[in-house]
């Protein structure tokens, strides 16, 4: 079973956490990646470039010249896409840009995505991550704290949005905020580390692993997390 290291925001290793093998554990399938990356990055584009035709563009629609006796190739009007103005050949028309792919697809790509992520030490797990008071200064001292190589990109997965580490973290090019129910296969694979708090990795492994609802999975990390508190206020 895999398993990697938690650290709190000031880089100290406080724990060991166990890991869903079925989740971060697999053997990350490269024609699935590939294929869920290309659907994704296709579903992308908007499909609005268009070239007007030879009966859209202005322009008279009377013959340049007589049909014979001129010696010069015969002429329709100045339309005619050979001509300076004239209408677009085989142009783009606006089109919907479109690629379904199987929601079983979509999860083996970001659970091997996950997996090479914890196979190659790239996923970095912290107790918590919050700030006081947004402040990029602050953001910096955490990340640099981190095992993480500096200049790399890194991804910061929150199970719910804070808005003090958004704000922190904007102004940081190499460093990107996103909600864990915004996960997917471009944006990690094209940061370097991805960095969680525990209970983003629990989410992931409810949804991803027990095959729950991302609605489900909130309420019931949320639903321990406020039980646990009040166990801890009675003890």
């Amino acid at each position: 079973m895999p398993s990697t290291t938690v650290y709190n925001m000031v880089g100290e290793a406080i724990d060991e956490l166990e890991l869903s093998e079925y989740v971060f554990g697999v053997t990350p399938n490269m024609a699935v990646l590939h294929q869920v990356v290309t659907a994704q990055l296709v579903n992308r584009r908007q499909g609005n470039a268009s070239t007007k035709t030879r009966g859209e563009v202005s322009g008279s629609t009377r013959k340049p010249y007589k049909q014979k006796g001129t010696g010069r190739a015969r002429q329709g009007n100045v339309r005619a896409p050979q001509f300076r103005h004239g209408g677009v050949v085989w142009g783009p028309k606006p089109h919907r840009y479109h690629h379904d792919v199987p929601k079983k697809m979509r999860r083996l790509a970001i659970r091997s995505a996950l997996s090479d992520k914890v196979a190659n030490d790239s996923l970095i797990v912290v107790n918590e991550l919050s700030l006081a008071n947004p402040r990029t200064k602050d953001m910096l001292a955490i990340l640099s704290k981190l095992p993480a190589s500096e200049g790399k990109r890194v991804l910061m997965m929150l199970p719910q949005r804070d808005e003090n580490v958004v704000l922190s973290t904007r102004n940081i090019p190499h460093a990107k905020v996103q909600h864990v129910c915004c996960i997917n296969l471009v944006e990690l694979l094209k940061h370097d580390y991805v960095v969680m708090p525990v209970k983003t990795v629990r989410w992931i492994e409810m949804v991803f692993g027990a095959g729950l609802s991302s609605v489900e999975a909130t309420q019931k990390i949320f639903e321990d997390a406020s039980t646990t508190t009040a166990s801890e206020s009675e003890a």
